[in-house]
């Protein structure tokens, strides 16, 4: 295998040549510049939107579609080597038979793309040096993955496997990444049905030490749903970036519906802002199922506060502002009620116990949080038999405590390969001048 150097020069070499090239050249040019330094028949493998396959996309001359796929196209998440990886965010090794081959983790920050399949030149050894090379490479890829979906039907048709809806197409557009994560929170996100979603949308951001969170769920499962959906969030969105309180974006969010549905359109929500240096947690309940908070990985404790009417419905009545503490390592679960309420073929519910003992099991396992809410989504629809009837939406944040915590901790979090950040923390706009985070 070549240098250290090389592998370097390699990976600039990548970059200027990405600039002015489309979503399908990718797949040959990484393989063209990979071969120069030793890493043969490199391919790339994207996660279809349910998390459940790996799709493998093709050069220039091929066409996505399940009528031309192999079976080498597409690998399952479940029971294979590239699944791992995915799911643990570490390098595997390939089987005996696939001496020299590397399943890789393609990541965009903490959002997980998928995999990079890699064969070492024969006689090359995978010391320290290489596998972090690997590592640069799949999250080089994945940031120029990034950079050329937003505007590449190719992208949206691979991971695809089955018709979307309208509304569908309006949700994944608007929200954010399913999963971010500094050195004071983790945030995680997942929805069902992936391809008939309707009504719900989450949100989140950061201002210096302000982290806001925001999930709605609006009513009916059409595409007015969808469109009553994204005003709520662009609303709130607007007024927020404006610097407007929790109370006062209920309400600005409460006008926006009611001038464009004239009280015929509504939508339930949690709109919450929690300051990440001291874990004061501040929101409010617009007609929604009340915040849940996982403590010490144990114990699911219910928030309290009044509920004010939805959004939409034009009663007159003021959302009431609500403040609670967090401790260190509080999960904080916003959910709709497709989650909890969903019922099986024998009308039972999955319930809020199920959900949260679901959480409680998987917290203690240790898996990343992503991981843990795929398997969470996969559970919930296995046991209504694949088939939902209201969409299903949890977002999730995890809080540090004062102290932030040490890179090796968010990495375990998040999924992300090991030794990819700084040894030591990055300045936080909240830390004491002059300092830097511990």
């Amino acid at each position: 295998m070549s240098s250290p150097a090389a592998r370097g020069r390699m990976l600039g070499d990548l970059i200027a040549a990405s600039h002015v090239v489309t979503l399908e050249q990718i797949p040959d040019l990484v393989a063209k510049h990979a071969a120069k330094v030793g890493w043969l028949d490199v391919q790339i493998y994207l996660a279809d939107l349910q998390q459940v396959i790996l799709c493998r996309l093709g050069g220039q001359d091929s066409v996505p579609g399940e009528e031309t796929e192999s079976a080498a196209d597409v690998v399952r998440v479940e029971g294979t080597l590239a699944g791992r990886a995915f799911q643990t965010g570490g390098i595997v090794a390939g089987s005996s038979s696939e001496a020299g081959q590397w399943w890789v983790p393609m990541l965009d920050g903490t959002e997980r793309l998928g995999v990079l399949r890699a064969t070492a030149a024969p006689d090359s050894e995978m010391d320290a040096q290489a596998a972090q090379d690997l590592r640069n490479l799949g999250g080089l890829i994945a940031l120029m993955m990034v950079s050329k979906r937003g505007v590449s039907d190719t992208y949206a048709r691979l991971v695809r496997r089955r018709r979307m809806n309208v509304a569908a197409e309006m949700e994944w557009r608007v929200m954010p990444p399913r999963t971010f994560a500094t050195d004071r929170v983790l945030i995680s996100a997942v929805m069902e049905p992936a391809y008939e979603v309707s009504g719900d949308v989450f949100d989140y951001a950061i201002a210096e030490e302000t982290v806001h969170l925001a999930l709605f769920d609006a009513m009916g499962h059409d595409t007015a749903a969808g469109l009553t959906a994204n005003l709520a969030l662009a609303a709130s969105r607007n007024h927020r970036r404006q610097d407007r309180g929790i109370l006062e974006i209920a309400e600005e969010v409460e006008r926006a519906l009611v001038a464009q549905f004239s009280s015929n359109r509504f939508a339930t929500g949690i709109l919450a802002e929690l300051n990440a240096g001291t874990g004061a947690l501040t929101w409010t309940s617009l007609g929604h199922p009340p915040p849940v908070i996982i403590r010490q990985g144990r114990t699911a404790v219910t928030l309290s506060c009044s509920p004010a009417p939805p959004m939409g419905t034009d009663l007159g009545v003021p959302p009431t502002l609500c403040r609670d503490q967090l401790e260190p390592g509080d999960r904080l679960l916003l959910y709709t009620d497709g989650i909890t309420e969903a019922r099986d073929r024998r009308g039972h519910e999955f319930g809020l116990e199920s959900f949260t003992d679901f959480l409680i099991q998987h917290h203690a396992d240790g898996l990343p949080v992503p991981e843990t809410l795929r398997r969470l989504i996969r559970r919930h629809l296995a046991y209504h038999d694949g088939r939902l009837e209201d969409d299903a939406t949890v977002l999730l944040l995890e809080w540090s405590g004062p102290t932030p915590y040490r890179p090796a901790r968010v990495e375990a979090l998040a999924g992300l390969p090991e030794h990819t950040t700084p040894a030591t923390a990055l300045p936080t706009p909240w830390a004491t001048p002059g300092t830097d985070a511990p």
